[in-house]
């Protein structure tokens, strides 16, 4: 009762000044460019839209401080596993990089995020409820990591380096390095970011069974990742061209010592990725500011291999290339009419083709390719306090391929798939959500792929399935938002052959495979509620009469969310996890911020059920800002209990699968933005990304 009591109070704390703030946040502005009226406000750590989450990373120390991968984990709602992979608040998300999809998965995204610099990222954005606009087959939700900063006319540049070590059995050292720069002439503006990182990491896992030891794995891995990203745009009166150019690569060794029933291994490992895109961007614009014409074309290939030597017999156990290529094309129309008090529409298409093809000792065992034509129509509306999105979506999908042994069955099916979304306005600040989508995921080429790129012995093997059929998903969710700050929500998803990953009995022992699950319902509740500190010491009086940001107070903020897999024939239980972020600001402007995730025993993802909690870690952070703002310099130490670990046991086996990392890591971030020294230097829009729709869309706080 205490707790309902502090929530309503807390509620209408926060709404008090949350108003007041915006009014005196809020300017405008012009931008020359587009000679449209922008709102400029003070960034925000977190940002609610309807469709989309999103949380600012550059000017947060706790989540910029070493790699991204540590920076995801920090997220509430967001839980990266082994077995769980990515999930935020029950939903799978795809993963784009500036706007695009990144096209990568499994072991090599995980190499990627661990490899990126957290403070090379501007912010993430999780967009929940993909309308119309985006691609039916993002699934349920994406991850949008936006990497650019604002550039400047005239030069500007950033640096950022870090460097952070482990102590497990012995240290290990990780550091990075990072350089943005951007300028602008009279015929064009340009931006570069580029960097590195270097990796020290140390693993062990184990699967057993009551009778045996299956497979008990020590892995010391080093990773090396180097990565540049490139921007020009041309401006041609009203309109623009921009042309971006991204390429990065992994370089990652690992020496594996394991041993189990029947064998004893010491292996070594080698993976390479080699990944580059490319992408074409035009902005017809118009005089009317509220009409706009987009065309895009984007390229991507990715090309990795993957070998492991046996160091005991000198022998060659795997050796497993790929090859991926996508092509995009796609064009957006938007404007507005008077209908209502104010209508968007907007309509587009879209044109991917994707080629993969996968070599096992030099013979190809899969030649896999998909096209995918779409066509969609948009309207956004608000009538007095209701606000309204309604789309449909039309996809065409042939995928054909085949094996070393076989075709592939082929995959020829056209797809309507329509959204809806209502907001209720209470107030301007108080929002009532309800939102309905049908989507479809169709199989990465990970899950295809049916060579093993993960470490295997005799007991232990990791295989694709080039069959997998696409997933199809009915998404439904309401929620109740407040500030920015306070929510509530509850989600459904009906699911129809969802692609997973599982564990099963061999002859040999165990393997883990991907296939089709016919049918799961996955439901999702998750709440967040701040804390103010201040409501303890000075009262709710007091409180309400102080005009402050909120993101610069003391205060606490606790999220709470629960996921369960509803499996038919299978007992399964809600994973609860918990995330608890408090802010101290210290004496002499030092920020001190701990953030701690657990959740409970007992709960499935999907035939995996937790055995202890699932990503457990206090994380501590320091910060502080010298020279005028310019530097920024924290000091961290992440779980610093060392209590990450994982314990699965694996349904319809007798199987327990655990694994430990040397997650417990002390370092030290560093962020220059050295100054320019004209004083006309303007920020202008980003060159680096495309926004995916983010200040276009009308319904939002």
């Amino acid at each position: 009762m205490k707790f309902i009591i502090t929530a309503i109070l807390l509620f209408f704390t926060f709404g008090l000044f949350a108003q007041n703030e915006t009014v005196k946040d809020t300017v405008q502005e012009i931008r020359e460019e587009l000679d449209e009226v922008v709102i400029g406000k003070k960034k925000k750590a977190v940002e609610r839209k309807a469709d989309r989450t999103i949380f600012n990373f550059s000017d947060q120390a706790y989540l910029n401080s070493g790699s991204l991968m540590e920076g995801l984990k920090k997220l509430p709602g967001l839980i990266i596993s082994d077995v769980a992979g990515m999930l935020y608040q029950g939903k799978q998300l795809q993963v784009f990089m500036d706007g695009r999809p990144l096209n990568i998965y499994s072991d090599e995204l995980n190499a990627y995020l661990e490899g990126l610099p957290a403070n090379a990222i501007e912010k993430v954005e999780i967009i929940t409820n993909p309308g119309a606009e985006f691609q039916a087959t993002s699934g349920g939700a994406i991850i949008n990591i936006i990497t650019s900063k604002k550039a400047k006319k005239y030069l500007s540049a950033t640096y950022s380096n870090g460097y952070r070590y482990t102590n497990y059995d012995k240290s290990r050292n990780r550091f990075n390095n990072s350089l943005t720069l951007s300028a602008a002439n009279r015929l064009f503006s340009w931006q570069v970011q580029g960097g590195q990182s270097y990796t020290e990491s140390y693993r062990e896992s184990k699967f057993v069974s009551p009778d045996e030891i299956l497979s008990e794995n020590y892995s010391d891995r080093t990773n090396r990742f180097y990565y540049l990203q490139t921007g020009l745009k041309f401006d041609f009166g009203k309109d623009r061209l921009l042309i971006n150019y991204d390429i990065n690569t992994n370089n990652n060794s690992t020496d594996v010592d394991a041993i189990g029933a029947g064998f004893v291994a010491s292996d070594a490992s080698k993976s390479e990725s080699f990944y580059h895109d490319v992408m074409l961007t035009y902005q017809k614009r118009f005089e009317d500011p509220f009409k706009k014409l987009n065309f895009r074309f984007n390229f991507n290939d990715n090309d990795s291999n993957f070998n492991l030597d046996s160091k005991i017999n000198d022998t060659t156990v795997l050796d497993n290339d790929s090859d991926q290529n996508f092509y995009l094309f796609t064009t957006d129309y938007s404007q507005q009419i008077d209908f209502l008090d104010n209508t968007k529409i907007s309509a587009g298409g879209l044109a991917d083709h994707l080629d993969f093809n996968a070599t096992s000792f030099d013979i190809e065992n899969l030649d896999y390719t998909r096209t995918t034509l779409a066509a969609y129509t948009e309207v956004q509306t608000m009538y007095k306090k209701f606000e309204v999105i309604l789309g449909g979506r039309l996809e065409s999908y042939d995928i054909k391929g085949n094996t070393d042994t076989d075709d592939l069955i082929p995959f020829n099916q056209t797809r309507f798939f329509p959204n809806a979304t209502v907001q209720y306005k209470l107030t301007s600040q108080i929002f009532f959500k309800a939102n309905y989508n049908k989507k479809i995921n169709l199989p990465n080429t990970a899950s295809l792929n049916p060579n093993n790129t993960r470490y295997q012995n005799p007991n232990l093997g990791f295989f694709g399935d080039p069959n997998l059929e696409p997933t199809i998903f009915d998404n439904y969710e309401i929620q109740f938002n407040a500030f920015e700050y306070f929510f509530i929500g509850y989600s459904v998803t009906e699911a129809s052959n969802q692609i997973i990953n599982r564990v099963i009995s061999t002859e040999n022992g165990a393997a883990s495979i991907s296939e089709n699950l016919p049918e799961v319902t996955i439901r999702n509740f998750n709440f967040g509620i701040p804390l103010p500190y201040m409501l303890f010491t000075k009262g709710l009086k007091k409180t309400l009469e102080f005009d402050f940001n909120p993101d610069e107070i003391n205060f606490m903020y606790i999220y709470a969310g629960s996921q369960k897999h509803v499996i038919p024939g299978i007992n399964t239980k809600s994973i609860w996890s918990v995330n608890l972020m408090s802010q101290l600001i210290l004496p002499k402007k030092v920020k001190f911020v701990a953030n701690y995730n657990t959740s409970n025993t007992g709960g499935n993802f999907y035939y995996y059920r937790s055995e202890r909690p699932l990503n457990q870690h206090l994380d501590l952070t320091f910060s502080r800002k010298f020279l005028s703002d310019n530097l920024s310099v924290s000091i961290y130490a992440n779980d610093v209990f060392n209590t990450n670990r994982q314990q699965f046991t694996i349904v319809d086996t007798d199987f327990t699968y655990t694994s430990s990392y040397d997650s417990r890591r002390i370092g030290i971030s560093l962020s220059y933005k050295i100054p320019t020294k004209n004083k006309l230097a303007k920020e202008e829009a980003n060159m680096l990304n495309d926004t995916m729709k983010q200040e276009d869309n009308k319904i939002g706080n």
